[in-house]
Parts: C-alpha cells; structure tokens; sequence
C-alpha cells in the first residue's frame, strides 16, 4: 500500500549497455541514500535483453561492490511504465496482475546507450512522469562524444584535438584512417605521441585504449569498434592532470569543488580497471591541489560546458589541466557514477552536500521541472 505522504521514487538502473554492472553498484548508492521518511524507493532492473523487472531491495543493497560480481535477479516480475499519463496526469506502473501504480519521480542510474543517451529520457517525457537528470536532448548531447565536442568547439570551448571515424570508413580504407589517427600523435613529442581511442558512446573508460605506437593503432579501432560504430581519437597530452567537477541546479547551477584522479595503475590512464578492479588503480584528491585562480577557472569551465551542452539536474564535467596550465575539456557525463568510490557523491560531500542532501536536491529538481513543463500551453 503506497504512503501518500511520501514521495514514490523509480529507481531505474541496469540497462542494455556495457556499464550494466556499474548502474547496479551506482543504484545501490543512491537507495541508501534516500531519506525513508520522505521517499519511498520502487527498484526497477534492466535486463541486456531490455525486460524492466521489480527487484528487491535487501538483493541491491546486499549486492557485492565488485562489478564484476554485481547481478540482477532476472527471475523477478516484468513490469511496464505506461507510455502516458492517466486522466489526471500521473504517471503509473503497470505491475504484476495487471494493476496500476502510481509513481512521483523517476531516478534513472542508468550508464551508456539506451540508457543515458535521451533513450529512456523520451520514454519518461512521453509517459509524463518528473526524471532527475538532463533532458533527451541534453542526455544525447553528453553520451555522444563527437556530437558533444563539436557543440564545445562552436561554444569556444578549449578540447585536444581529435578525429572521428566511423565503422564504413573503417571497412573501406583502413590505411588511410591510420595515417589521419597518427598525425594525432602530439608534435614535437620524443618519438610516437600518445593517443586515446574511444568508442563514441560509452563511459566508464568501456572500450578505451591508449596508444603508443603506430603499431597499436588498428588493434586499438578494432577493440573501440567492436562497442561502438563510431568512434573517437584523441591526441593525448603528455603530463596531463585529470581534473573533474560536479554541476548541479538547471537555470542556476552551482559547481563543486574540484578534485582530481592521480592514477597510479599499468594502464597509465584512468581506464575500467583502475576504476572498478584495481583497490591501488587510482588515487582521489578532493580538493585538487590547484592555486585558488586555477580552482576557479575549473569551475566556470565547468559551467560553461554544462550549459553549452543542454545539460541539466546533475553531471560531471571531466578537464584536463596541461603542464603549462591550460584547461581542456574531456567529455561531460550526465548521469555520472554514484557508486562508493565515484567523485560526483565525494566532490558534493567535500563541498558542503553530503550524500542524503544530494539525492534529495535532485529530486527536488526533477519535481521543480515537471512541474513548470506541465504548466506550458499545448495549444495555439
């Protein structure tokens, strides 16, 4: 029986994505968080194959913290959101036996394609039901690396210089996309310059590989090609600092504190094992060690780029800070992580919103904002 005191909250996580395990460890977070005397929490699973099936809560939060290990348990019941609102405009499940239930919110933890990029986003915009998070436009923007640098580019906005391939052009000429994704590596570099190969549309460094010689380059595009049919080269910057700051608000947003990821892993990047497999893989340094003038152009970048993006509600905007003090920017991430050790929670807490506080700002955003889009006229 729902409590009509309390707002009802889908959590919706997993998804048909390569980051499936990481949304699992990330839902985990956000329902401990949740302040159970004002919210109360529907879980909803993605399977790979796309069912929506209700878990259970002691299974989230009893789950293992090593994604690797993270599982849903797919022999739970389907269930459906209805793609409209009902006659007074709420937003229902359609749960086991056919019976309708109503939710307030939805809270996607969903990471990488069908999930983060505008899919789900227009399914929650049709059924008319408050989501925390960017909007399908914004959500597009953010997951497609391409897309997003060339909005950051026309915002003059600092990024590295890269080259976007696609699978076709791949397949028809090889060698000549080898020659364009060499003449990346960094001029005036000792010998081969690093550079980055990304599949256009994945997070959680999914399909990421760093190349160091001309050698590595086609088995690099393979790998990236095989999450992906676009991707993204990046030329790497030697000496570089990895620095990332939260956003959150929609009009107004505010910025987080900087801090930074000092990498200590084989790999030599910030790659899926130094982030989830390796307890040594990567050191957190919340705030960065930046001047205060340095800390403060990292912020107003970092809102720049949010708002060039149509980001809104949350996201992380990931920079580089170069040997000789110039910032750029890497990608934005709309629905960052929020497992224990991600730094959109961490910079937050360091920066005044702990954990609970944030969750409920968010949500509290979400509502703002269906609120003020169910109040637009739709008609002339």
């Amino acid at each position: 029986m729902r409590n009509p005191a309390k707002v009802r909250v889908a959590v919706l996580f997993g998804g048909r994505s390569a980051e499936h395990e990481i949304s699992l460890l990330s839902a985990r977070f956000v329902v401990e968080a949740l302040d159970r005397d004002r919210f109360e929490p529907v879980l909803i699973g993605i399977d790979k194959s796309g069912r929506w099936l209700l878990q259970e809560e002691a299974l989230l939060l009893g789950a293992a913290r090593d994604p690797r290990l993270a599982r849903l348990n797919e022999a739970r019941p389907e269930i459906a959101l209805d793609a409209h609102p009902g006659p007074a405009g709420e937003a229902t499940l359609t749960v086991p036996g056919g019976a309708r239930s109503p939710i307030d919110v939805v809270f996607p933890v969903l990471h990488g394609p069908t999930g983060e990029d505008g899919c789900v986003q227009g399914l929650l915009e049709l059924a008319g039901v408050p989501y925390v998070g960017s909007g399908v436009l914004g959500s597009a923007v953010g997951m497609d690396k391409d897309v997003m640098k060339r909005l950051l580019r026309e915002a003059e906005i600092p990024i590295v210089p890269h080259v976007t391939l696609r699978r076709a052009a791949w397949d028809r000429d090889r060698g000549a996309c080898i020659e364009q994704i060499a003449a990346l590596s960094a001029p005036g570099s000792a010998g081969f310059g690093s550079i980055f190969v990304k599949p256009a549309n994945l997070g959680s460094s999914v399909g990421v590989r760093r190349v160091k010689a001309r050698s590595e380059i086609e088995a690099a595009v393979e790998h990236a090609f095989e999450f992906d049919l676009k991707i993204v080269c990046e030329q790497g910057v030697e000496g570089v600092r990895e620095i990332e700051c939260a956003v959150l608000g929609d009009d107004d947003p505010i910025a987080s504190v900087p801090g930074e990821i000092v990498v200590g892993h084989a790999d030599g990047f910030y790659s899926y094992a130094a982030k989830y497999i390796d307890a040594d893989g990567a050191t957190i340094r919340i705030p960065a060690d930046l001047s205060p003038a340095e800390a403060n152009a990292v912020q107003l970048v970092a809102l720049r780029a949010f708002r060039a993006l149509e980001a809104s509600g949350m996201a992380r905007v990931d920079l580089f800070l170069s040997p000789d003090r110039a910032l750029y920017v890497n990608e934005i991430n709309t629905i960052p992580g929020f497992t224990a050790i991600s730094m959109y929670p961490k910079l937050w807490e360091a920066s005044g919103i702990p954990a609970r506080e944030l969750i409920e700002r968010l949500i509290g955003l979400a509502l703002d904002r269906g609120a003020r889009k169910a109040r637009l006229r739709t008609s002339a």
